[in-house]
């Protein structure tokens, strides 16, 4: 259908060529046609690329040249095109295609992490141009997400995250914006919020059912909902004996440096522990807390965020454990030891269609606290996770 409103398009130009006068003007509405479709069109690039030779003072066609540019993958070309359009006028449409292209561009750690700064910078203005603009504020909440994923997870530019997705969602426009639920989704279930995120990623297929990416995340993260749920209620399938001949091989050195009943808080303080049973465990932080299970199972995944397994206590209590970012390869096995101090438990309660999942889970966001047949876990076992970001899917 677009094909064809293209094609009609095209026509109608034709036939004005004649009286319109400016023939930049002209090449900037026969490149916009062109460029109108999903995929890279090589008259799209042709024509934008006269217009601003013909004019370098045309914003609107720089703008269309970049997208043009990004369709093709030339990310650098992009955004030499929006920031030569800031170059001429500092305007919103530029600013928010300048903030994607930042945090598309290579470079090292270091160098990434000051260029998707520079992207919220970026989304930030376009803000202060058009506080009601929902676009603006979607790209913004993308660009604080990219954000709290370079800049070493700290929690606040997370909730500067959805804060500015709960604004887009305001406007009638970015609120049926595949994108925008997508985006929310992915921050949803990282947060471990698998309603919201499921709900999320069921709206984005909704809105863009040619897009497969919201589907696919929506099955695996049911897929991995109900493999933590049976794996836990069947104790990772592991017959009784086994499980009995597991806790009898409890010593106390499996605590490791958690034995003499402290631990080394994470700002410096030391901190007193108490054992505890897995059923003794409340929501939220369980505070001067440590609990010890023996690993029954590892649940598989098409991703490796998070590395979930499951223990069991001395009394065969069986619950999952969620941690995150750790390097791969790195994780624990069967038979596996582990001591987890003052472990932070949440409920998941999901209702999603026909599916229902209900069970408590350990979540655990460093693996460095965690000891292991009784030994600390270095460093070198710990690595950020990453957001994967489709440069289409913006």
């Amino acid at each position: 259908m677009l094909g064809r409103k293209m094609k009609e398009a095209i026509e109608v130009l034709e036939n004005l060529k004649g009286d319109i006068s400016q023939k930049a003007e002209y090449s900037m509405l026969l490149g916009k046609v062109y460029n109108v479709l999903p995929g890279f069109d090589q008259r799209a690039e042709d024509t934008l690329s006269k217009a601003v030779k013909l004019d370098p003072k045309l914003v609107e066609a720089w703008n269309h040249l970049g997208e043009c540019y990004w369709k093709h993958g030339n990310i650098v070309g992009a955004k030499n095109c929006f920031s030569g359009a800031l170059n001429h006028s500092k305007n919103k449409i530029s600013l928010r295609n300048l903030s994607m292209a930042l945090r598309q561009m290579q470079g090292s750690a270091s160098e990434r992490a000051q260029m998707v700064s520079d992207s919220v910078d970026r989304a930030r203005e376009a803000i202060q141009l058009d506080i009601n603009d929902g676009m603006s504020w979607m790209i913004l909440g993308n660009a604080y997400l990219s954000l709290f994923f370079a800049a070493g997870q700290n929690p606040l530019p997370l909730k500067q995250c959805m804060s500015a997705y709960a604004q887009a969602e305001k406007d009638a426009v970015a609120n049926t914006c595949a994108d925008l639920h997508f985006n929310r989704a992915v921050a949803y279930k990282y947060q471990e919020d698998y309603q919201s995120a499921l709900e999320g990623f069921s709206r984005a297929a909704q809105l863009d059912p040619g897009w497969d990416e919201p589907t696919d995340c929506e099955k695996k993260l049911i897929t991995y909902l109900t493999n933590v749920t049976e794996l836990t209620n069947n104790k990772g399938k592991m017959k009784s004996k086994r499980i009995q001949t597991l806790i009898n091989s409890f010593k106390g050195s499996d605590l490791g440096p958690y034995g003499g009943g402290s631990y080394q808080g994470p700002r410096g303080k030391k901190i007193t522990l108490n054992k505890r049973k897995l059923s003794e465990l409340k929501e939220d932080i369980n505070s001067e807390t440590v609990i010890l299970g023996k690993v029954v199972c590892t649940i598989t995944t098409d991703e490796p965020v998070p590395f979930t397994f499951c223990v069991v206590d001395e009394e065969m209590t069986c619950i999952p454990v969620s941690v995150y970012n750790i390097a791969q390869g790195c994780g624990v096995k069967i038979g596996d030891s582990v001591a987890v101090p003052e472990p932070f438990v949440q409920k998941v309660d999901v209702h999603h269609k026909d599916k229902v999942f209900s069970y408590f889970s350990i979540r655990v966001d460093s693996p460095v606290i965690m000891v292991v047949n009784g030994r600390k876990l270095g460093i070198d076992k710990q690595a950020p996770s990453k957001l994967s970001v489709d440069i289409l899917s913006e």
